[in-house]
């Protein structure tokens, strides 16, 4: 037999098969000195017969075939309901239920990796230990603005969101700058349209929302200073404007994270010509949002959410 040592499982096997086939030992005496059993011996050796050292590669032993496999039309459902809405696994779950397919969203999660369709990002994870409150309707509404990424007739615009914390019900308009008169304009609007009262409204610090940290430095009395006219207003109507902390965005967290997916689903899948073309279909756009399934709501729509909390 050889003496040197095997490195890999092909040269374990080629130890022992190698001196039965050259006629150096009978197979029943290299079974009484061999750990392994008879049959395995029997199959290295036919296996090197017909394919030489090929042959003892070991191969893998998953099963070519599984009963409680997903059928191979639902994953071609699934792949294309990924590509034409970018909905999560579990949107996409509630999508297949309305067409009669009842499939888990974690088996969804996984035939949508497998094809490639998920993003990899890099996140440092932080538990936090906290008690998340009910919110009522209209009790808090985030408002952020966001540049629309292509310019028309070489002119930029710039879109003003709102979203409510509660029934994540979203508003939005676009105005060719975000200054403080748009900043009023648009807040006089949201108060019209929307179908609950407004007690209060969350704002990163930028100048077209607030003063903190430009007007207050030019005020000639520090106790008294000058207020932004959005906080007027807010003060004219008894609505309580909060402001986030400075380069924390994520204290505006709902209204970003609808703003990304105005990115991904709207303006990298919809084009437009001009101003009148765009608000008509960011309108749509928007009344859409407003009937779509959220995870948050546990398969709720925002409209369904403001029925339940104001009736």
């Amino acid at each position: 037999m050889c003496i040197k040592m095997p490195k890999n499982i092909k040269e374990e096997r080629l130890r022992w098969v190698l001196p039965i086939f050259n006629k150096e030992i009978k197979l029943v005496d290299a079974i009484k000195v061999c750990p392994h059993s008879k049959r395995s011996l029997e199959r290295w050796l036919s296996a090197y017969k017909k394919h030489s050292e090929s042959g003892l590669e070991p191969k893998s032993t998953r099963p070519k075939t599984n009963p409680n496999e997903t059928p191979i039309r639902i994953k071609e459902r699934v792949i294309e309901l990924r590509k034409d809405t970018k909905k999560c696994a579990k949107k996409i779950s509630w999508d297949l239920e309305d067409e009669g397919i009842k499939l888990h969203y974690q088996t969804i999660q996984k035939i949508i990796k497998n094809e490639g369709l998920t993003k990899k990002y890099r996140i440092r994870k932080i538990k936090y230990k906290y008690v998340r409150a009910l919110l009522t309707a209209g009790e808090l509404v985030e408002i952020d603005i966001k540049y629309v990424p292509k310019t028309l007739n070489g002119r930029k615009y710039y879109q003003y969101t709102a979203i409510d914390c509660a029934t994540r019900w979203r508003f939005m308009k676009v105005y060719d700058s975000p200054s403080n008169a748009n900043s009023i304009k648009f807040l006089e609007e949201l108060i019209k349209v929307a179908p609950f009262h407004i007690e209060a409204i969350k704002t990163d610090n930028a100048v077209c929302f607030t003063n903190r940290y430009v007007g207050y430095l030019k005020s000639s009395d520090p106790l008294d200073p000058r207020l932004h006219p959005l906080d007027l207003l807010c003060l004219e109507l008894g609505i309580e404007h909060y402001l986030i902390d400075p380069g924390k965005p994520a204290q505006n967290g709902k209204v970003e994270r609808s703003h990304r997916e105005d990115q991904e689903k709207f303006y990298e899948m919809v084009s437009f010509n001009s101003f009148p073309e765009l608000e008509y279909k960011i309108k749509l756009w928007n009344m859409y949002y407003n009937d779509l399934k959220h995870c948050s709501l546990n398969k709720k729509t925002p409209n369904q959410m403001v029925e339940e909390l104001t009736n």
